[in-house]
């Protein structure tokens, strides 16, 4: 049920769904005796539309949750393992085309891919099934992952491709199960950087122990700086609502224990 919800109403309540929605309620409004309303609504959206497109909304709720982890701190040594969120790789148009198709976060598995270079005893868990609502065996991340780590030039056998997690809930819950962390093992934790509160909560409520390395950074710099395309801040307000609602839905339902969890 949970999933479902995420994958429905989750969807539904990012801003760009959400306020073109109300905006079509809006128009169709004007055509029934509830047109003032109607005039409203539509009024109300499209400048909505117009501050999560153009002002730097979404960069400041992003840069609050990039900014909750610092980055990893190598001088503690080389750690055990090395587990990375799923995310870089689309696996419906990567099966469709034959060849690995990639979203935005590539950053983590090339973050990952130094780390294990670096550290070449470390053991790598990819955690990435399907996160679709409805989907088949035939395209899952994991099966994916593997080739491109391989090109990136790490062995086989030091990768683990967990293929089953929808979320990252399940994430943290079946990379434990895949990783069987002996006390005193440092096992890092590889994502992006707005997604590391919500990975670490995850992970702690599994009670897997796990050292933030943030990945994949999305802002820097002026954060008040307006966007000049205003797709490229919908983008970013949706990715970073998108958070803060995971955040909420997380707390409220018990995954984490904390609302935006920290170091």
């Amino acid at each position: 049920m949970f999933f479902a919800l995420s994958k429905t109403l989750g969807i539904m309540l990012l801003p760009s769904n959400l306020l073109i929605g109300l905006g079509l309620i809006g128009l169709v409004l004007l055509f029934t005796r509830f047109a003032s309303h109607g005039q409203r609504l539509l009024t109300a959206s499209l400048v909505l539309l117009a501050i999560c497109g153009w002002s730097p909304l979404g960069t400041l709720l992003m840069y609050r949750l990039e900014q909750r982890f610092p980055p990893w701190d190598a001088t503690r040594g080389a750690p055990d393992g090395i587990v990375v969120l799923g995310g870089a790789i689309d696996p419906d148009l990567s099966a469709a085309r034959g060849v690995p198709a990639f979203r935005s976060s590539l950053d983590r598995m090339l973050a990952t891919a130094a780390l294990a270079h670096r550290y070449p005893n470390a053991r790598i868990i990819y955690s990435g099934g399907s996160s679709n609502l409805l989907a088949d065996d035939a395209a899952r991340e994991a099966d994916i992952a593997i080739t491109v780590f391989e090109s990136l030039g790490i062995a086989k056998q030091r990768l683990t491709m967990e293929r089953l997690s929808r979320n990252t809930d399940e994430n943290a819950e079946f990379s434990k199960a895949l990783a069987a962390p002996k006390p005193g093992e440092r096992w890092l934790l590889v994502t992006s950087a707005h997604h590391m509160p919500r990975s670490v909560g995850a992970f702690r409520h599994a009670g897997f122990a796990v050292e933030p390395v943030p990945a994949d950074w999305r802002t820097g710099g002026n954060v008040l700086a307006p966007s000049i395309y205003a797709s490229d801040g919908l983008r970013r307000t949706d990715t970073a609502f998108r958070e803060w609602i995971g955040l909420a839905a997380y707390r409220i339902s018990g995954k984490t224990s904390e609302l935006l969890p920290g170091p």
